[in-house]
C-alpha cells in the first residue's frame, strides 16, 4: 500500500538546525472532500525564509508548530479532483509543505503549464523567489534606468533574478557571492557587469572600486557586515531593499544590526523591508512578464535539484553552506 511521507517539525533549533529538528513519518494518503483536490507533489522549494519559520517569535507569518508538516512551497499534479476549477492532470503551485501528497481546496494555489517551462522553474524564477525579485527591485527598490545596483546573495534564487531584471532595465549591476566559481557564473551566465567575492576579497574596498559615484539601489539578502559596507557607499537618494539576512538566521547571539545607518540621513536614502506576500494579487502580471523575458532569452533560470524527501535535512543545509547555485529544489515524488 502506498503511503504519504511527511516531514514534521519536532523541535525548535538553536543555531543551525540538526537532523532531529524534523521527523519523517508515514501516514495514509488523504482523501479529498467536496471542493478539494488530491495532489501528488513532485518538487518542493527550499528557501532561506524557512529557517525563520522555525522560530517561535513575532514575524510576518506564524511559525510552524511542533508536529506540523514543515511549511514549504511546491508543485504537484492533481490525481483526484472534486473541484470545479481543477481537473486530474493539472499541475498546481502552492504551499503544500514537505510531503508527498496533499489535499487542498485550491486557496493559495494556481495552475502552472508544464509545457512552457520545466516544473522546477515554477519553484524558482516563475515562483516565489522570482516574485520576490520582481517586486523587490521594481516596486520597493524603485529601479530606474541607469541606476547603479548592488546585489548580495547574488548567485541565489532571488539575487540572480534581481540582477538580471536590473540589466534588462539597462542598469549597472554588481553581485556579491562566495567563491570564484559563483562570481564567474554571475558574469558569464547571468550577465552581471562585475562580481565581488566576499570570501576572498575586501568587500568594503571592492564596493568603493565598483561604485565610484555611489550605490543607487542595494538589494540585501544577507545583512550583517555586508549591509554595513553598502550603507557606507550610498549615492544621493539611494534605496536599500531589505529582503533577507541569511548571515544572521542561525545566530546563537543577538542579530547584528547596521551601525552605519546614519549614511541614510546623509544620502537622504531609504531602507525598506519587503515581504512578497504583500504583492500576491499581482503575481500573475509578474509571471507573465518574466515568462516573456525567458522566451526572449533575457532571463535565465538555474535549479539545483536534489532527490528524496529523506534527504531534506542535508539539502536544507545547502542554503547556508554555499554548496548550491541558483534555486534549491527537492524532488519528493518517487519514481
Amino acid at each position: 500500500m502506498t503511503m504519504n511521507k511527511q516531514l514534521l517539525l519536532k523541535k525548535r533549533p538553536v543555531g543551525l538546525p540538526t537532523k532531529d529538528t524534523w521527523g519523517l513519518v508515514e501516514t495514509e494518503i488523504p482523501i479529498p472532500g467536496d471542493g478539494e483536490v488530491l495532489l501528488q507533489l513532485e518538487y518542493i522549494s527550499l528557501d532561506p525564509a524557512m529557517r525563520g519559520w522555525l522560530n517561535d517569535v513575532r514575524s510576518y507569518i506564524p511559525p510552524v508548530q511542533i508536529d506540523e508538516v514543515m511549511r514549504a512551497g511546491g508543485v504537484g499534479k492533481v490525481i483526484e479532483s472534486n473541484h470545479a476549477d481543477f481537473k486530474v492532470g493539472d499541475y498546481l503551485y502552492g504551499n503544500p509543505g514537505v510531503q508527498q501528497y496533499a489535499v487542498t481546496d485550491g486557496k493559495g494555489y494556481h495552475k502552472v503549464d508544464a509545457s512552457l517551462a520545466p516544473l522546477p522553474v515554477y519553484t524558482g524564477t516563475l515562483g516565489m523567489p522570482g516574485m520576490t525579485a520582481y517586486f523587490g527591485i521594481l516596486e520597493v527598490g524603485e529601479l530606474k534606468e541607469g541606476d547603479a545596483v548592488l546585489v548580495s546573495g547574488a548567485a541565489g534564487a532571488v539575487g540572480s533574478v534581481v540582477g538580471q531584471i536590473a540589466k534588462i532595465k539597462n542598469c549597472k549591476v554588481i553581485g556579491i557571492a562566495g567563491g570564484a566559481e559563483k562570481c564567474q557564473y554571475l558574469i558569464d551566465e547571468m550577465g552581471f557587469d562585475g562580481a565581488i567575492d566576499y570570501k576572498n576579497q575586501d568587500v568594503k574596498v571592492a564596493i568603493k572600486k565598483h561604485f565610484p559615484k555611489g550605490i543607487d539601489v542595494y538589494f540585501d539578502n544577507v545583512g550583517g557586515d555586508i549591509l554595513n559596507h553598502a550603507l557606507g557607499r550610498l549615492a544621493m537618494r539611494a534605496r536599500i531593499v531589505i529582503c533577507g539576512a541569511i548571515s544572521q538566521y542561525n545566530n546563537t547571539t543577538p542579530v547584528k544590526g547596521p551601525s552605519n545607518y546614519l549614511s541614510l540621513l546623509v544620502s537622504r536614502g531609504t531602507m525598506r523591508g519587503m515581504v512578497v506576500f504583500d504583492y500576491a494579487k499581482n503575481y500573475g502580471t509578474a509571471a507573465q512578464q518574466m515568462g516573456q523575458w525567458m522566451m526572449e532569452g533575457k532571463l535565465k533560470s538555474r535549479e539545483d535539484i536534489n532527490v528524496g524527501i529523506e534527504n531534506f535535512h542535508e539539502t536544507f543545509l545547502k542554503l547556508f553552506s554555499g554548496e548550491k547555485m541558483g534555486k534549491l529544489v527537492l524532488k519528493v515524488s518517487e519514481g
